[in-house]
């Protein structure tokens, strides 16, 4: 089995821990997310939820093949907070995640390093209480036919075990197919060969 057209992320939310230094107290969770839109309203839920809090510091990672990602120091140092809760997503390999880790100050400074330590212990435990998943990149294709190919067009999907997205069926027939990436050539060729049928990767 290819390994290439797999990836990992987090099955749900992850229970929220609680990591303390010096009287700080860090709250961390893992959120699955699918696009950066949803970043905003979950950091600001937290401010919510905590209202004394001094920091909602994040990073996320999108992205099955390229990835994007960004850190978020939320007012700590420089480098401080984002890049070590991103370092900790790194080094689980997870993506289309989302680690927030919300301070509330105890009184005591920690020093750059201290908090350094401090946010990378916190998201590497939020992770770990994480249900990582491996999911199977899927890439798309669409089919053009006219009806009377249906039958065969069908009977191609049904013997491959092929997952139908969404399908149009007028005078022109319109289906979109969810092929595992390292099947979407193979898938490709076989219709491609049919007769009548116009296929292509989306």
């Amino acid at each position: 089995m290819e390994k290439d057209d797999v990836y990992k992320t987090i099955g749900a939310p992850s229970p929220e821990i609680l990591y303390k230094d010096k009287k700080s107290k860090f709250f961390a969770s893992a959120f699955p997310i699918t696009s950066e839109d949803e970043v905003k309203p979950i950091v600001e839920e937290l401010r919510k939820k905590y209202h004394t809090a001094n920091h909602v510091c994040y990073a996320w990672q999108l992205g099955e093949k390229q990835r994007s990602y960004r850190a978020n120091d939320d007012g700590e140092p420089n480098n401080s907070a984002g890049m070590p809760i991103y370092g900790q997503i790194q080094s689980f390999d997870v993506t289309n995640i989302l680690v927030t880790v919300t301070r509330i100050f105890g009184g005591t400074k920690l020093g750059v390093g201290g908090l350094i330590q401090a946010y990378r212990t916190s998201a590497q435990m939020a992770l770990e209480s994480a249900e990582i998943v491996e999911r199977v990149i899927q890439g798309r294709l669409l089919l053009r036919f006219g009806y009377p190919e249906m039958d065969k067009v069908m009977r191609a999907i049904k013997q491959k075990n092929l997952d139908m997205v969404s399908q149009k069926m007028d005078m022109d027939c319109e289906l979109i197919l969810s092929v595992r990436l390292s099947e979407t050539e193979q898938v490709l060729q076989l219709f491609d060969e049919m007769q009548g049928v116009n296929v292509s990767i989306i």
